[in-house]
């Protein structure tokens, strides 16, 4: 049975523990750090924060920004959240927490964001177990690369949500 996620806000209760969540050294490249995330949600309109909890205690951390603006005019970004900065704390990783905190945020996702048809992010080429995990949640290979991250070409990869038609 898969551990069950829940995804909630992060608030000023959730917020020391959502602070000390980091991932291996090697990752920080891919993914970045909690706090700068943070900043960034509260500078930027239709980003939200988001505690990935495990029973009561914080295992992973996501920002779901309402638009995919990173993309520009894409036609993968039109009707698309973007998904960004998820993480499971390196001291979880390995126990099946991604793929359940995945499945608990297109929920998520699918209730805050009706309108939205499709979630999409963005994962480093070099990040193959991270590109193997997304597929095996479910999401599509545009077939494009995106050259405007910090860390190199990125694979452009996107789930359908419930009301979506591809």
């Amino acid at each position: 049975m898969p551990p069950t996620i829940r995804v909630l806000p992060v608030d000023d209760a959730l917020l020391p523990a959502v602070l000390a969540l980091a991932v291996h050294p090697d990752q920080v490249a891919f993914v970045g750090h909690v706090a700068d995330s943070l900043a960034d949600v509260a500078v930027c309109p239709g980003s939200e924060a988001f505690a990935l909890l495990h029973g009561d205690d914080p295992v992973g951390y996501v920002r779901i920004d309402r638009h995919a603006y990173a993309l520009g005019d894409h036609p993968v970004a039109t009707g698309a959240v973007a998904l960004r900065s998820f993480l499971i704390d390196a001291t979880r990783q390995g126990q099946g927490l991604g793929a359940a905190a995945l499945a608990a945020i297109h929920d998520q996702v699918a209730r805050r964001h009706p309108d939205r048809t499709r979630i999409l992010l963005t994962v480093n080429v070099r990040n193959a177990a991270a590109v193997r995990a997304y597929q095996r949640a479910g999401y599509r290979d545009s077939g494009e690369l995106y050259h405007g991250g910090s860390a190199g070409p990125q694979h452009m990869l996107w789930y359908p949500l419930p009301s979506s038609h591809p």
